[in-house]
């Protein structure tokens, strides 16, 4: 399968055989980084990573990653680039892709601004554009989810059943692209889905279509709920993570306010008895400890967020290989 120049800004923009093909990828990566034998799959190519918020996995997984491939990374920080003195999506596309092998982005924190600057990026680049997060999707996340979903229960998920709940966090208004990412993956790959989240707390309207859309194709259930229990009740996999409220993200004063109303949306062990008692905890961290998970929980057998934390590192690997 040729994926050469393909840009990965969303999984929905890849057909379920794409998704399964960067699956196998990542998997045999994997199988060679923990052997120790070389993958230079990219000799020499460089990646541009462009930068609007802060990241620690993310950033990490492509600049270990494009090297265990044979190339290097450029991390530019857009705030000190002449981003900020406002140079035009046209203009730092054509040109940085005149100068590599790829360009990929994080630009997460304004509803309706990341996966449009990707989108007019990539109109003018000649080479694929990597969404390392926008508002929308948090593509490299949530395909490492489900790689890391299927090392625990197998590929065949049908009957599995994952919630995704909104859980407190005081630190800030954190962005809706995981929890609609994994609506929208989750849905085509055989999991029964249950979101969860207090009533201010909707997500974007065409992550949930999409979503519903995927459920109804693949003959899954998509179901919304305003109780974390509801949704816990019998999932075998949980994935309570905060995030912010799409008309609030200019006032997060306001979005931080609000969410002290639902302090008791936390992931703890009583919660935890009421998924399977085989389920697993996932986030895509940093989570706010003592907040949206208790230390039990994410310390606890239950736990897969390291080995999900690990599995960015080849995900990112693969998705430079098939792309670059």
């Amino acid at each position: 399968m040729n994926l050469k120049g393909k840009n990965y800004i969303s999984t929905q923009d890849w057909r379920d055989e794409e998704i399964e093909y960067a699956l196998k990828t990542a998997a045999d990566l994997k199988y060679k980084f923990k052997m120790g034998i070389p993958t230079r799959l990219l000799p020499d190519k460089t990646i541009f990573l462009l930068f609007f918020d802060k990241s620690t996995r993310t950033r990490n997984s492509f600049e270990a990653g494009i090297t265990q491939l044979g190339g290097h990374a450029h991390f530019i920080d857009s705030s000190t680039s002449q981003i900020a003195h406002g140079e035009s999506p046209k203009d730092t596309g054509i040109i940085l892709s005149s100068y590599g092998h790829g360009i990929a982005i994080r630009h997460d924190l304004v509803p309706g601004e990341g996966n449009r600057y990707m989108r007019e990026i990539s109109a003018w680049a000649d080479k694929p554009v990597i969404n390392m997060q926008c508002d929308v999707d948090h593509p490299c996340q949530t395909l490492a989810d489900l790689m890391t979903i299927r090392e625990k229960f197998g590929a065949d998920l049908r009957g599995r059943k994952i919630a995704v709940s909104w859980a407190y966090a005081p630190s800030y208004a954190k962005p809706m692209s995981v929890p609609q990412g994994l609506i929208m993956l989750m849905t085509r790959f055989g999991l029964d889905v249950t979101l969860a989240h207090p009533p201010e707390y909707t997500l974007m309207e065409e992550p949930l279509r999409l979503a519903q859309e995927n459920a109804r194709k693949a003959g899954v259930k998509f179901n919304i709920t305003d109780s974390m229990d509801a949704a816990f009740a019998d999932a075998d996999i949980v994935y309570p993570k905060s995030w912010g409220i799409e008309s609030l993200f200019q006032n997060p004063d306001e979005a931080l306010a609000i969410a002290q109303k639902y302090k008791h949306w936390i992931c703890n062990e009583d919660r935890m008895k009421v998924a399977k008692k085989e389920a697993i905890y996932m986030h895509c961290l940093p989570a706010d400890r003592g907040h949206e998970v208790t230390d039990a929980v994410i310390d606890g057998p239950h736990s897969v967020v390291y080995r999900e934390a690990e599995n960015r590192l080849h995900t990112a690997k693969a998705i430079m290989a098939l792309v670059m």
